[in-house]
């Protein structure tokens, strides 16, 4: 088993690739800002999991696995949070002028997001996600996360999500 050393810290979070979920701790340096560490120069090739609960979503029925440790290549995921009921400062300014939150259905592989995007109130939506495709993470708020698959995993409600723009399709809501 995997021994932290004095200047690392575990966090659970919650990853999703195309074809899985992956719930478990994350071995990080101390000062790292978990929710949005995949958005900083420091973010590793693979994701270093202890404990993690993997969801297969390739078997029928949806098969569930556990291990003592895992890597996960980080290019494979498509979305990312901590683990309810985890929560981090927002990564925006709500003062902010010229900016709106946009209610949007995000799919994530088999997963259901629904959330809000911060977006310029200057351009149309369609412009706003362009720019989006260009950057390799965006920030997703005030989310709730199902699976049409998984009834029983009900809604997973998360405050601040990193998702890749170009691994997933919006939905306009109301």
């Amino acid at each position: 088993m995997y021994t932290l050393s004095p200047d690392e810290k575990t966090t659970p979070v919650m990853a999703y690739t195309q074809n899985m979920l992956v719930r478990g701790d994350v071995v990080t340096r101390q000062n790292v800002r978990v929710s949005v560490w995949l958005r900083t120069e420091g973010a590793p090739e693979y994701i270093h999991f202890l404990k993690p609960q993997i969801v297969l979503m390739t078997t029928n029925p949806v098969r569930a696995v556990t291990y003592n440790e895992m890597y996960l290549p980080t290019n494979q995921v498509i979305c990312f949070h901590l683990s309810p009921p985890g929560k981090d400062p927002m990564d925006y300014d709500e003062t902010e002028k010229n900016r709106v939150m946009h209610p949007v259905s995000i799919l994530v592989g088999s997963f259901v997001v629904n959330g809000g995007l911060r977006v310029s109130s200057q351009v149309d939506f369609t412009t706003s996600i362009a720019s989006y495709a260009r950057i390799p993470w965006l920030s997703v708020y005030d989310s709730k996360i199902s699976n049409p698959s998984l009834a029983q995993m009900g809604e997973i409600p998360v405050p601040l999500l990193l998702v890749r723009p170009a691994q997933v399709s919006y939905n306009l809501t109301a």
